[in-house]
């Protein structure tokens, strides 16, 4: 017999799958302890389990599974495997229909490119405060992407708007906005998209100057700090319109303390799974959960209620630390929803982690 937490280990379902599974009556452990609750599966379930995640990897239907494990073991295969080429080709269909929906997108794409008209401006030129910068720069730059198939996001997107400076980090599974005050431009909106490592070699020069300049001129940025720069190109392709993004729900707000909260992150239950896996990294999963008294706490993946998400630890803990307070609020709205971590003294800087679906 095999307890849950090994049947998940050896299956690749997670322990909230396997209940999920249970509930659902497609794989139903072998024996229940009255008592405690706690699932026994017999050892020809592992098949079973293994078979089941695999068809959940393929995308088959609940209804389909069923009866692919019921006729599994029987003499007369011949309705799995009608099952098996009738998903498949609807598979194909699927992929058939997204290509062609993906064609037509690209067509637009190159129509609304050949209609925008570039326009040269003028370099813009802007005094930035140098502790604001430095400050907005290291709550933004953790976020900032690292896959070489999307540069856009593989940096940190400078937006000027009047006398204020947004700066924007996101590589898709989370975002960071902060921003600092900047005068020297009244016109229109500017934006650039200044790759990690100048983005870097900027943080650097940010010291005792009250303020440094910051230049915009076409493709290329500089800082210049006293008799100090820092130059480079931006990066030519254009940053997602992160306003659209940032628009989120009301959620439950929840005060926490940095060091507890922290130190409850990294000792707390997870899931670590090879299902898990952003860009084809697999990562450590956290649960969390606000009580209806306003505390958030770290809950065993599967328990708590409707208002648990599940998010990336790392991740969490870079949001932390970025936020450079000993204090911080987070925000949770449904499991669905990012997670938005909070400063206390400005609603223009925070950070959002973008949740993971749990199977349950």
């Amino acid at each position: 017999m095999r307890g849950i937490g090994e049947m998940a280990r050896e299956s690749g379902l997670s322990v909230s799958a396997l209940r999920f599974y249970d509930g659902a009556g497609v794989l139903v452990p072998a024996w229940v302890d009255p008592v405690s609750g706690y699932r026994w599966y017999g050892s020809e379930q592992l098949e079973e389990s293994r078979l089941l995640a695999r068809l959940r990897r393929a995308g088959m239907p609940l209804a389909d599974i069923r009866l692919v494990l019921a006729g599994w073991s029987g003499a007369d295969t011949d309705l799995v495997r009608k099952l098996l080429e009738a998903h498949l080709r609807r598979l194909e269909r699927g992929l058939s229909d997204a290509r062609t929906e993906f064609s037509s997108l690209r067509a637009l794409l190159d129509r609304r490119e050949k209609s925008m008209t570039v326009l040269r401006t003028d370099p813009v030129r802007l005094t930035v405060s140098a502790p604001e910068l430095a400050a907005a720069l290291d709550a933004v730059r953790f976020a900032a992407g690292t896959d070489p198939e999307l540069p856009m996001l593989g940096g940190v997107l400078f937006d000027v708007e009047g006398e204020v400076l947004h700066v924007v980090a996101t590589d898709r599974y989370r975002m960071a906005l902060a921003r600092a005050g900047a005068t020297g431009h009244d016109g229109a909106r500017v934006q650039a998209v200044v790759p990690s490592p100048l983005v870097d070699a900027m943080r650097a020069l940010l010291g005792d100057d009250a303020s440094v300049r910051l230049t915009v001129d076409g493709v290329r940025v500089t800082l210049e700090a006293g008799d100090r720069q820092a130059a480079g190109q931006c990066v030519d392709q254009g940053f997602p319109d992160y306003r659209r993004l940032v628009h989120l729900p009301a959620g439950r707000r929840a005060p926490v303390d940095v060091a507890a909260f922290r130190e409850a992150v990294e000792a707390g239950p997870v899931r670590p799974s090879e299902a898990r896996e952003q860009d084809g990294v697999s990562f450590d999963l956290i649960v969390l959960e606000v009580s209806a008294d306003g505390g958030i706490t770290v809950c065993e993946d599967g328990d708590g209620g409707g208002s648990r998400i599940a998010v990336n630890r790392a991740f969490l803990l870079e949001a932390l630390a970025a936020g450079a307070q000993d204090q911080l609020i987070l925000e949770v709205g449904a499991p669905t929803a990012p997670l938005a971590i909070r400063r206390t003294d400005t609603d223009t800087t925070f950070s959002m982690l973008m949740p993971v679906r749990l199977e349950s």
